[in-house]
């Protein structure tokens, strides 16, 4: 069985948030962090400054606290549909981000 992205021309996002689950701040780029200076995010840059995360082969941990990191600290959950409290300002790995562009999404689909 091989695992290929939905050929349609473009997908409409579910809201199901797992993409969010990924941790974006250990993908963010300084491109993203001087946008955040210039508009004065400190909310932002208070997280990111304190989260410190690191990867450890399978999965994220914080400097600061030691503990596993799961998700965005941007994702908001309303029942089954999420959103993302910086999407205006969101980080480039985000704004790039196709939905069924990846295993994690449900929208990605396997070829029989």
């Amino acid at each position: 069985m091989v695992l290929v992205m939905n050929p349609q021309e473009h997908q409409e996002c579910a809201r199901c948030g797992k993409c969010c689950l990924a941790d974006m701040i250990a993908y963010v780029t300084p491109d993203d962090m001087e946008r955040w200076v210039r508009e004065d995010r400190k909310d932002i840059l208070h997280i990111i400054e304190n989260e410190q995360a690191v990867w450890l082969g399978d999965h994220f941990i914080s400097c600061r606290t030691g503990r596993p990191i799961h998700g965005c600290p941007f994702l908001e959950m309303e029942g089954r549909v999420t959103s993302c409290s910086i999407h205006s300002t969101r980080p480039g790995v985000c704004r790039n981000y196709q939905p069924g562009a990846s295993e994690i999404c449900p929208l990605w689909y396997r070829k029989k």
